[in-house]
C-alpha cells in the first residue's frame, strides 16, 4: 500500500479514527492509536469560540501527550467564525484543521453547518478559502456523497476543496438525506476519487477487514475512516491493518485482553473527566465492549445503576469472572 500524506504528515498506516461527538474524546483517541489506527480525529468542536471556555469544549480542547499529528474537527457555516476557531485550536496545539460537512444531526444541520453546507456550494468555497488562509497547518474536509440521492454533488464540492487548498477528502458514502440508514454507497467515492488528486478516504460501514479492502479496491481511496464498527471494538484498527498487510486474519482478542483493553478505557475515562462525568460517560462505551457477550443485557441494567468509580471496576472484574474462560475469544 502506498503512503498517505497529509501536508508534511505520512500516516503509519491509511486506517483513521472517525471523529463522532461524545465518543471520540482524548482515552478513546489514545487507545486506537495504541491499538492500531494510523490518524485519530478529535471529536467535533464548535466554531464559536465564545464557547471554548464551556466545560464541554474545554475537554475537547485538551490534547497534550497526544500522538502527532493532532487533527481537531471544527464545524459551523461562517467562514469568518471557522476561521478564528481554525486559528485558535492550532494555538491549542491542533496539527491538522478537519472541517465538518458530513454531519448530519439536526443540531447541527439547523444552523447551516455540517452536511447541510453542501446545498450551497459558493458558502462551501468562502469557508474553505477562508480557512486555508487562516493557518499554516493543512485543512481537510469531510463530507457526504450529496444533500440527497437526486442531488449527489460531491464531485462538484470536491472540485472545490481541491480548487481551495484542502489536503484531504473524507466522503461518507451516504447523503445527509439518508442520515446513518440504509447502507453505504461506494460508486460515490469512486467518481470523486477520479475527478481529483488530492487524497480521499472513504467512510461509511467499514466494520471488517474484508469490507475495508473491498472498499480500497472498489474506490481507489487513500485510507479509510471508520467510526461506529470501532466502539467497543477499538482492535479493529490492528485487525484491519494486518489483514490489510498479509491478507491474514489477527486471531479475536481472548476475553483476558478485553477485560485488560476495557479496565484501561475505563481508569482513563474516570482520571480524564473526574468521578462523577466519568463514570457517566464509562456507561455507554462498557455497553458497546460487553454487547456481544452472553448475559450482557442483564448485566448493564445493573451496571447502569452504579454512581462510582470503584464500583464500576469491580463489577466489570466480576462480570469477566464468571464469562465461560474456556480461552473462547471475542468477535
Amino acid at each position: 500500500m502506498s503512503m498517505v500524506r497529509i501536508g508534511p504528515y505520512t500516516l503509519p498506516n491509511p486506517l483513521i479514527l472517525a471523529p463522532m461527538a461524545g465518543v471520540t474524546d482524548r482515552p478513546f483517541r489514545q487507545l486506537c492509536r495504541q491499538l492500531g489506527a494510523g490518524l485519530v480525529v478529535s471529536e467535533m468542536v464548535t466554531s464559536d469560540v465564545r464557547l471554548y471556555n464551556s466545560r464541554k469544549s474545554r475537554l475537547r480542547l485538551i490534547h497534550d501527550g497526544e500522538a502527532e499529528p493532532r487533527s481537531v474537527q471544527i464545524a459551523g457555516g461562517d467562514p469568518a467564525m471557522l476561521a478564528e476557531a481554525a486559528q485558535r485550536n492550532v494555538e491549542l496545539g491542533a496539527q491538522i484543521i478537519d472541517i465538518n460537512m458530513g454531519c448530519p444531526a439536526k443540531k447541527v444541520c439547523n444552523k447551516a453547518a455540517g452536511s447541510a453546507l453542501m446545498k450551497d456550494e459558493a458558502l462551501v468555497a468562502d469557508i474553505l478559502d477562508a480557512v486555508v488562509a487562516a493557518v499554516d497547518v493543512p485543512v481537510t474536509l469531510k463530507i457526504r456523497t450529496g444533500w440527497d440521492r437526486e442531488h449527489r454533488n460531491g464531485v462538484t464540492i470536491a472540485r472545490i476543496a481541491e480548487q481551495a487548498g484542502i489536503a484531504a477528502l473524507s466522503v461518507h458514502g451516504r447523503t445527509r438525506a439518508d442520515l446513518y440508514t440504509g447502507t453505504a454507497e461506494y460508486d460515490t467515492i469512486a467518481e470523486i476519487k477520479q475527478a481529483v488528486s488530492i487524497p480521499i478516504f472513504a467512510n461509511g460501514d467499514i466494520d471488517s477487514p474484508e469490507k475495508a479492502r473491498y472498499v480500497l479496491d472498489h474506490t481507489g481511496a487513500d485510507a479509510l475512516l471508520i467510526g461506529r464498527a470501532a466502539q467497543g471494538r477499538p482492535w479493529i484498527f490492528r485487525e484491519i491493518d494486518n489483514y490489510l498487510r498479509t491478507g491474514q486474519h489477527l486471531p479475536a482478542p481472548t476475553l483476558g485482553e478485553v477485560e485488560q483493553i476495557l479496565l484501561g478505557h475505563l481508569s482513563e475515562l474516570h482520571g480524564f473527566y473526574g468521578p462523577e462525568m466519568g463514570v457517566r460517560i464509562a456507561r455507554k462505551h462498557v455497553g458497546w465492549y460487553l454487547s456481544a457477550l452472553p448475559g450482557a443485557q442483564d448485566f448493564r441494567a445493573q451496571f447502569n445503576r452504579l454512581q462510582d468509580m470503584d464500583a464500576q471496576h469491580a463489577s466489570i472484574c466480576a462480570f469477566f469472572a464468571q464469562c465461560p474462560s474456556d480461552g473462547k475469544e471475542v468477535a
